[in-house]
Parts: C-alpha cells; sequence; structure tokens
C-alpha cells in the first residue's frame, strides 16, 4: 500500500487532525477514485500521548478514518511536535534518541499504531529520526541510545510493529552507510530497520543499486521507504537565482556537492554559497513533488526514486513524504498536488503484482 504522510498538514490536536483528513485526505481519496486511501499519520507527541492513554478516544479516532475510508499502515515519528511552526530548522531533531521523551513518544505512537493499524496490514511501521544532529554525540551518547532503542522493543512486545530509523544529512546516521554500520549487531532486527527515505539518498550521491546491495548483505532491513525526491542543480553558478527561490526560513535544506571525487557538505542552503566551492553538481534537502520538475536549469532527482523502487526486495511500505508544500514556490492546489503525486507513484514505483 502507497500511503501519503500527513506531515504535510499542521494540525496538532485530534480534532484538528480530523478535519485536515476530511479537508484534504478524503478529497484526494475521491479524486482517485479508490474505496481506501493510505495515510501515513503524523502525530505529535501531546496527540500521540493522550490517544496512547484514552483506549475510547483511540476507537473514536479509527472511527473517524474507517469513516473517510483511510487505512494506516505506517506513522511518522520523526518531528516530535513544532513542525509547522514559522522556524523548524535543528529543533526538528530534538528530542534525541538519548532523551527519555523520544523514547515515551515512540512507545505512545507504538500504542496508538496497534489499534489503528489496517486489518489486511502484515505489519506497522514507525519511521524515527537518525539519533541527533551530529554533534555533540559520543560513545556515552551510543549506549545510552542502544538502550532506549531496546526498552521500545521491549514495549512492542509480540505487536506487528516495527521501528524505521531515516538516515538524513547532517544526523549522527548521515547516510544509509552509518545507519547500517550503527544498527548492525546493535539492535534487533525482528523489530528495528531501515526507512529509506530517497530525497536523502540521493543527496548524499550514494549510487542507490550499491546501496539496496549493502543493505542487503547486511542483517537490516528496509521497513519503509519514504518515496521523495531532492532538488537537483547541475551547474550551481547558472542556477542560483533560481535556487533563491528555495532558500526559505522553515526547514533545514542541507546540500551536498559532487566534485573532484569528493561529496563536500553545507548545513542549508544560504551556507552552501560560501562553504561549496560550486565546481560540481548541488543536491538539496528539499522534498520536490515527484509528478512534476521544476524549470530549468533546477531539475529533480526521481530517477533514484524509480531505481530504488525497481530493485527494492520484498513489499515495504511506500509513503510519499512531500512535506514541502507550504513552502514551494507556486505551490498552487494542495489536494491536486497529493492526488498527482500519488498517480505518479502508482504508475512508477508499484511492481506488477504487488499490492497497491
Amino acid at each position: 500500500m502507497i500511503s501519503y504522510c500527513t506531515n504535510v498538514h499542521p494540525a496538532e490536536d485530534v480534532d484538528g487532525i480530523v478535519a485536515q483528513l476530511e479537508r484534504y485526505a478524503l478529497p484526494v481519496r475521491e479524486r482517485l477514485g479508490a474505496d481506501r486511501l493510505g495515510v501515513g499519520l503524523w502525530l505529535s507527541a501531546p496527540v500521540a500521548r493522550g490517544l496512547a492513554e484514552d483506549a475510547g478516544a483511540r476507537k473514536r479516532f479509527r472511527a473517524e478514518l474507517d469513516a473517510r475510508g483511510l487505512s494506516v499502515y505506517t506513522l511518522n515519528a520523526f518531528p516530535y511536535g513544532g513542525f509547522h511552526d514559522d522556524v523548524v530548522k535543528h529543533s526538528v531533531y530534538s528530542p534525541e534518541w538519548t532523551h527519555p521523551d523520544r523514547v515515551a513518544y515512540t512507545i505512545d505512537c507504538v500504542n496508538v499504531l496497534s489499534d489503528l493499524l489496517a486489518e489486511d496490514a502484515s505489519y506497522g511501521s514507525i519511521s524515527t529520526l537518525p539519533l541527533a544532529w551530529r554533534e555533540p554525540w559520543g560513545e556515552q551518547d551510543d549506549r545510552r541510545a542502544t538502550e532506549a532503542f531496546a526498552e521500545v522493543v521491549r514495549a512492542i512486545g509480540d505487536r506487528p510493529i516495527k521501528l524505521a530509523v531515516e538516515p538524513e544529512p547532517g544526523c549522527v546516521l548521515d547516510t544509509v552507510a552509518d545507519a547500517l554500520g550503527w544498527l548492525s549487531g546493535r539492535v534487533d532486527p525482528e523489530y528495528v530497520g531501515l526507512c529509506l527515505d530517497t530525497c536523502h539518498l540521493a543527496v548524499s550521491f550514494a549510487d542507490p543499486a550499491e546501496t539496496l546491495r549493502a543493505i542487503a548483505e547486511s542483517d537490516v532491513d528496509i521497513v519503509k521507504v519514504q518515496a521523495s525526491a531532492a532538488l537537483h542543480v547541475e551547474d550551481p553558478a547558472e542556477a542560483r537565482d533560481a535556487l533563491a527561490a528555495f532558500a526559505e526560513p522553515r526547514y533545514l535544506h542541507q546540500v551536498r556537492e559532487f566534485s573532484g571525487g569528493v561529496v563536500r557538505k553545507a548545513d542549508d542552503l544560504p551556507e552552501a554559497w560560501t562553504d561549496l566551492p560550486g565546481e560540481g553538481p548541488w543536491r538539496v534537502h528539499f522534498h520536490m513533488p515527484l509528478h512534476q520538475a521544476p524549470a530549468a536549469p533546477l531539475s529533480t532527482t526521481t530517477d533514484v526514486l524509480r531505481t530504488v523502487a525497481a530493485e527494492l526486495p520484498g513489499e515495504p511500505h511506500i509513503e510519499v513524504e512531500t512535506y514541502t508544500w507550504s513552502v514551494l514556490p507556486d505551490a498552487g492546489d494542495l489536494v491536486g498536488g497529493i492526488a498527482a503525486e500519488l498517480e505518479w507513484a502508482q504508475a512508477n514505483l508499484v511492481k506488477e503484482g504487488a499490492s497497491a
């Protein structure tokens, strides 16, 4: 099942979430002509806590989803809250996996997903952040995070729920290789695996086919794929004016340049002009709509996403995660945009014979 991630919507209470689903998810399902639509729910920490503590509230919320033909296979538990504040930037990485609040939030999400999980789901997935922003982090933090994951695994128990750790540029687990190195032998692979965000993968300039082979050779499974595309800039000097529209203040837009056989790094788009030489192509962590390309000289990395989809082992959850509609230049109609992305995903990512 392909879902779309509801972190694109700003609501951070149950009534607001239901209203947003009524306003957007229901019309998207109707526009697609589908009996059911997968939604990858984002629940802020207070919402997750309230639902986890109230079985009646979970039952009522499930009824609201069912009434609109919406199915839940996955939760996005990366942002803790405030994901649509005026400025998010580095705050999205708090609390870290060393903090008890991250553990409590994740366990709350486990308890909520257990009651919301679609009846035809073989398992439920919960994507989560790659430990923390990269610094400060040391061996003691590794130990605390390892204990934190073990605590969540104990809370899952015999329920069919899996955690999916999402590597992201600039974080402790910056790349898929970093994530494999940290997770392998440290966590229980029956409960903890990867969330493969294809925007993040593209930004890292990692070869997608080689990355999938490395995952296959490890003891870490792909639990979830976030179907997303990065902004590609073949010639930074030529694209400076075009890029200016994407240097917005809410989210962090990490930039990587591949030049001289080396991947060079900048932590945000405005910094890239001084921190990078501009001698090779750039990729920018700005989730772009899957179904449309920006005007030249900019493009997107949907080719990376297609490669991953073509060679993906098994049938992990696929979640379209373009959370940037509110900060996109000339974004247009949100219902139409989400529906078009899901149509594109259905046509380009689902293997023949696989479930839609």
